[in-house]
């Protein structure tokens, strides 16, 4: 209660805050009888204006307290019980007339954004406004800040290990030490107003203007601090290891009314950076100390440190020669931005009951392109993977495939699967029947429609106009099939041999396929086939190779669309980006 008091500016109880009102109505009353008294007073002379006879109602009145007293000390207490009773707290007819401890709750439960109008309303709520426990859960309700400021103080956590806690645990060499703030004389106030409010907005997910090569940032706050991770695949071919983290900035409190920025790029350790809002859904960073990026052994140096972080291994242990091509021309490109670069959002693809799958991220193997990241969403009957990471062929941005849920592809025994001649046969049949659909629809009404394909083993389960009319969910899941056998056939290559050998469900889909500098882009047939709600594969009959997708099981945060029409909206630009 003293600090209710401290912050409403009044007394310890409820009597406290009702002889304050009286004491300034009456600047007579000098003691707390006094005062009880008066109150008894105003109380009997309400009633009697209330009634119609004053004069008979005070006799009775006064005959009624005599002989309450007369009857002895139970008449006497109940008479006391009774004053204690109509001299209680009044109603409260405002927010004023609230105790503080219900008014901190109710401000706790208000939108941050609002807290700075309420302040305006009145000194007291100013001084309410001032507890810690309502920026504390602002802090933690709206960005998920769980490092506690005074539980840091206690344990007095030094510099080096909050820093290798937050940014990178693996850091062992001391020239990655950097002096961070004392937090004594900060508050929740000062990381909510001067942090976590101004870059609210660059929360979340982002695709940086990599060219054609992409990427995935998120943004996050990870203790006290705002870090924008720069997500990357697994070394090739291990599609199914955790993706890598590497922090390119971060946001803190250096001052107690001063957030710094800073760039994490190279191996010189934090150092001055600047970010700047283009506009809505996009940002921009900027490094303004590129002499850290820089190694004492030139370019050499750092092309061997990048090549050994990127793909985890030496040129030596390349012995590809276009794939060295490759690999040395994605260092030069990328390394020419030296962390100046420019990112758009991106959202989570939305989930549907109907959905084949849970849609989300995924990374697949790409030949010698390496492992990339694709976005895998469902659009009725339609499920496209869209890629956010990318190469000079089919740059980032671009619909790497599209499967037709309308048409299910039934495997043949295991002994035919392993002929690619037979697989062929199968996809390429579908492939026409889709084609002479697409014609169909682009002809007049009239047009005379496909023939339904035969159902024979090896062949589409269901013919396309009857899956037409039916829920895309419905045709993908309400069979609930069982596993069945699955082979790669002979002369398709794979960068990963170890692929799951059943399937659920395979579906005719098509792939995109472009020369260096995206030139002459072609989408051509292939077949999608479901192992399971994690993994997925698509096999390129053009390009006789297998591509296994994996599931990332990152939890990505503020990377929810608001509705469906921002997400397809955010899909065409992003190939618009790279077309």
């Amino acid at each position: 209660m003293a600090v209710c008091a401290r912050l409403c500016g009044v007394g310890q109880s409820r009597r406290c805050r009702r002889r304050q009102r009286h004491s300034q109505a009456d600047q007579d009353s000098d003691s707390e009888m006094d005062m009880d008294e008066e109150e008894e007073e105003e109380r009997v002379v309400g009633k009697m204006k209330d009634e119609p006879d004053g004069n008979s109602s005070s006799v009775s009145r006064s005959s009624s307290c005599h002989n309450s007293y007369a009857a002895g000390p139970s008449g006497a207490a109940g008479l006391a019980s009774r004053n204690s009773a109509s001299a209680g707290p009044p109603h409260p007819q405002s927010l004023l007339d609230l105790p503080p401890e219900i008014l901190v709750e109710i401000f706790a439960s208000l939108p941050g954004t609002a807290l700075p109008n309420l302040a305006l309303v009145c000194k007291k709520f100013r001084q309410i406004l001032n507890t810690e426990t309502i920026w504390r859960r602002r802090c933690t309700e709206e960005f998920g800040m769980m490092d506690d400021l005074r539980k840091m103080e206690i344990v007095g956590m030094s510099s080096r290990d909050l820093y290798v806690k937050r940014v990178n645990p693996q850091v062992k060499s001391g020239r990655f030490m950097k002096l961070l703030p004392d937090y004594e004389h900060m508050d929740y106030r000062d990381v909510y107003t001067h942090l976590l409010h101004p870059y609210r907005h660059i929360l979340g997910l982002w695709q940086p203007d990599i060219g054609p090569y992409g990427g995935l940032l998120n943004v996050v706050v990870d203790g006290l601090f705002i870090i924008g991770w720069m997500y990357l695949p697994p070394h090739d071919p291990r599609v199914e290891d955790p993706m890598r983290r590497r922090p390119l900035f971060r946001i803190h409190m250096w001052e107690k009314n001063k957030a710094t920025v800073e760039c994490m790029y190279g191996h010189k350790g934090p150092h001055k950076g600047d970010i700047q809002t283009v506009k809505k859904d996009e940002f921009s960073t900027k490094c303004n100390q590129t002499d850290h990026h820089r190694m004492p052994g030139g370019r050499q140096e750092e092309f061997r440190t990048w090549l050994e972080e990127e793909w985890g291994r030496t040129l030596e242990d390349i012995f590809h020669e276009h794939m060295q091509e490759l690999i040395l021309m994605k260092f030069i490109y990328t390394s020419q931005y030296d962390n100046c670069l420019t990112y758009r959002r991106i959202y989570l693809p939305p989930c549907l009951p109907s959905d084949l799958l849970q849609p989300g991220l995924f990374k697949g193997t790409y030949g010698s392109h390496g492992l990339e990241i694709i976005m895998l969403s469902f659009h009725g009957s339609k499920a496209k993977a869209t890629k956010l990471t990318g190469d000079p062929n089919v740059p980032a941005g671009q619909l790497t495939l599209e499967v037709d849920l309308n048409r299910p592809v039934r495997l043949p025994d295991l002994e035919h699967q392993r002929c690619m001649e037979e697989l062929s046969r199968l996809v390429l049949g579908v492939h026409e029947e889709a084609q002479r659909g697409s014609q169909a629809q682009d002809a007049p009404s009239e047009a005379a429609e496909p023939a339904p394909p035969q159902g024979a083993e090896g062949s589409v389960s269901a013919p396309p106009a009857e899956a037409e009319d039916m829920d895309p969910g419905a045709t993908a899941c309400s069979a609930a099939p069982e596993p069945q056998p699955f082979v790669l056939p002979l002369g398709v290559m794979a960068r990963n041999e170890v692929y799951p050998r059943t399937c659920k469900m395979c579906f005719y889909g098509t792939g995109l396929i472009a020369g260096h500098g995206f030139t002459s882009p072609e989408r051509t047939p292939g077949l999608f086939v479901l192992f399971d709600d994690d993994r997925f594969g698509f096999i390129w009959l053009e390009l006789k190779s297998f591509s296994l997708y994996s599931r990332l099981t990152d939890q990505l945060s503020h990377a929810q669309a608001p509705n469906l029409e921002r997400f397809e909206a955010m899909l065409r630009n992003m190939q618009s980006w790279t077309s």
